[in-house]
């Protein structure tokens, strides 16, 4: 009876470990052999590539977003042929990431309440059924264009249930020891597959047609589902009750708002996301006016800028490893202020390269950390709704601020727009502190810091 009442009475409950559910498998005993003799530090990209279950889904998905990436660029140079204006290229990226703010909470429930393995192979094979539906619509001499922001939106509303479910799933991957290097070596395929794919789209398109093009892609989602297919016996929280949709999206909300750690991250990432990421769709915009440059100069400078990010979000799981996230976090809002006010003042190409190397670098390193802090927090019965207002308030909002700050840069400038997020962002600093515990907590952190595991 005293231990029982010791429990209870303890401030910062850590939440029970994921259950595993059925007999052994091989993927169990493959991981098993891996660490049982290993040296490897946990925390760590290579910790987390140690776990069969991880490996399959995680370079099957890498080939996915290579694919998906491909599409994406592919249509951005579609919607301006099509109208010669760039307004249509706005209503394609809004049908592409508006979802992810209006879906989100949505998807967030139905992660947390059915099985997350068989969800995702479902919302892969809808995203492959409109990609060839979006691959046929293209083949027209004059297609649609609301065809196409209908088909987009449709993509784009099934990916925004995939990205909190996919994050959900990572801890039942790689198990929470090793899940910072599960978060690091995601965001590093997310964007170098933002480098790979247009590289290999832009030739390709020219010489077979974006039709083509949408089509490979749609044939790219079954690298997803068999990777899915091949994982087995998954660790699985089963929810303690099942309230109503509604009621499970409202459950979410007030447990985000209750824990101070992951109010002030889903604060600072949406605050920084609606101000100061409109670089982001505006590149050729800053290259034009601040460069002097044409459309040419464009791919180059993003390459670098996801090369930057790609580095930055492995950084965490490779030689940061150990760090304590909430100093890497503030670290980088500052890095990425000096940085975004140096891009935005800066009018030589050759400056320009280095300079979006390091906005990407402290882009990601900032959103890593962040995610990283966030999924070590929340409870797993809650993961999957707390992940969905994480994507609400990073890609949700970022086009939202984009179609915000056009009219901003038209009666001002690009500098005066960046120069104003590189402000907001260094607010930010002082306001990121996720350090205090004192109210009731969502998911395991312990008092002080959040760190990343060090090295055994």
């Amino acid at each position: 009876m005293r231990r029982a009442r010791r429990a209870s009475a303890d401030p910062n409950p850590r939440p029970p470990a994921l259950p595993e559910v059925g007999e052994p498998t091989f993927e169990d005993a493959e991981d098993a052999l891996i660490s049982g003799d290993r040296t490897l530090a946990p925390g760590t990209a290579r910790a987390a590539l140690s776990h069969s279950r991880f490996r399959r889904v995680y370079f099957s998905y890498f080939a996915s977003n290579i694919g998906t990436w491909m599409q994406n660029i592919v249509l951005a140079v579609l919607a301006r042929e099509l109208t010669g204006e760039a307004w249509f290229i706005g209503v394609v990226v809004f049908a592409q990431l508006g979802p992810f703010f209006l879906v989100g909470p949505v998807g967030g429930a139905i992660a947390d309440r059915f099985d997350r393995r068989r969800l995702m192979i479902i919302l892969a094979l809808v995203q492959l059924v409109f990609s060839l539906l979006l691959a046929w619509i293209v083949s027209f001499d004059d297609p649609s264009k609301l065809a196409i922001v209908g088909v987009v939106f449709a993509i784009g509303s099934a990916a925004a249930i995939n990205a909190p479910t996919f994050s959900a799933l990572l801890p039942q991957l790689v198990g929470m020891r090793d899940l910072p290097g599960a978060i690091s070596l995601n965001s590093f395929q997310m964007n170098a597959s933002r480098v790979i794919g247009p590289v290999i789209a832009t030739p390709l398109s020219a010489a077979i047609g974006p039709s083509w093009v949408f089509l490979i892609n749609a044939g790219t989602y079954l690298f997803a589902v068999g990777g899915l297919l091949s994982v087995r016996s998954l660790p699985r929280t089963v929810p303690e009750h099942h309230a109503s949709g509604m009621r499970q999206i409202v459950e979410g909300v007030r447990l985000a708002r209750r824990d101070q750690v992951i109010r002030r991250v889903l604060a600072t990432v949406s605050v920084y996301s609606f101000f100061s990421l409109v670089f982001i769709y505006q590149m050729p915009t800053l290259v034009a006016e601040n460069l002097g440059k044409g459309e040419s100069a464009v791919g180059p400078l993003f390459a670098c800028f996801g090369l930057g990010a790609a580095l930055g979000a492995l950084s965490l799981g490779t030689v940061l490893n150990g760090h304590p996230l909430e100093r890497l976090a503030r670290g980088s809002l500052a890095g990425f202020a000096v940085a975004l006010a140096l891009f935005a003042l800066n009018r030589t190409m050759s400056f320009a390269y280095p300079l979006a190397f390091a906005v990407g670098f402290c882009y990601f390193m900032l959103i890593t950390s962040l995610m990283t802090i966030l999924q070590q927090r929340v409870d797993d019965q809650y993961r999957g709704r707390v992940m969905a207002l994480w994507m609400m308030g990073w890609a949700g909002l970022v086009p939202v601020g984009g179609l915000v700050a056009a009219p901003i840069i038209d009666l001002t400038s690009i500098t005066v727009v960046l120069l104003a997020g590189a402000v907001v962002a260094a607010a930010l600093v002082p306001y990121a502190d996720f350090t205090e515990r004192q109210t009731a907590t969502v998911g395991s952190g312990s008092p002080g810091e959040t760190p990343s595991p060090r090295p055994a």
